[in-house]
């Protein structure tokens, strides 16, 4: 295996790890712990979330570089590919959204249901996907 595709497997591994430790894991448990009230769940599911879209960027950039420069299949640069470009939809088009809703709620506000989570899920199951894919993909290059 080529260094190039050591990283990359390193850090998609890495990468679906931390997705199914916060997203699937961490997440929809900590509104279930005693006391947990939903502006203190939103709280800390802002900084988890933000540190762990964080470390999902620079995991996809490492994946990146990694991937250009092995020079891999056509499948591994697709999966990569599909991978980078739902964090960005997250990132860059479902966070906001989301974001927005948790300052209201946090504010004392009480405003409908977004389908906004919904769309993050989806997403984000679609991502772990991928990212399964994508590593057993290199691994079996």
């Amino acid at each position: 295996m080529s260094a190039g595709a050591s990283v990359a497997v390193a850090a998609v591994f890495v990468w679906f790890g931390m997705v199914l430790a916060i997203s699937f894991v961490e997440a929809p448990l900590k509104f279930r712990a005693p006391g947990v009230t939903v502006p203190i769940g939103l709280g800390i599911g802002r900084l988890v979330f933000r540190a762990l879209n964080l470390a999902e960027a620079v995991l996809a950039v490492a994946v990146v570089v990694a991937v250009a420069a092995w020079g891999p299949p056509v499948a591994v640069a697709v999966l990569t590919g599909v991978a980078a470009a739902v964090l960005a939809v997250q990132l860059g088009a479902v966070r906001p959204v989301l974001n927005r809703r948790s300052d209201r709620v946090l504010a004392g506000e009480d405003p409908p249901r977004s389908r906004a989570h919904l769309v993050y899920v989806v997403l984000e199951t679609v991502k772990a996907a991928v990212l399964l894919a994508l590593g057993v993909a290199v691994l079996a290059s």
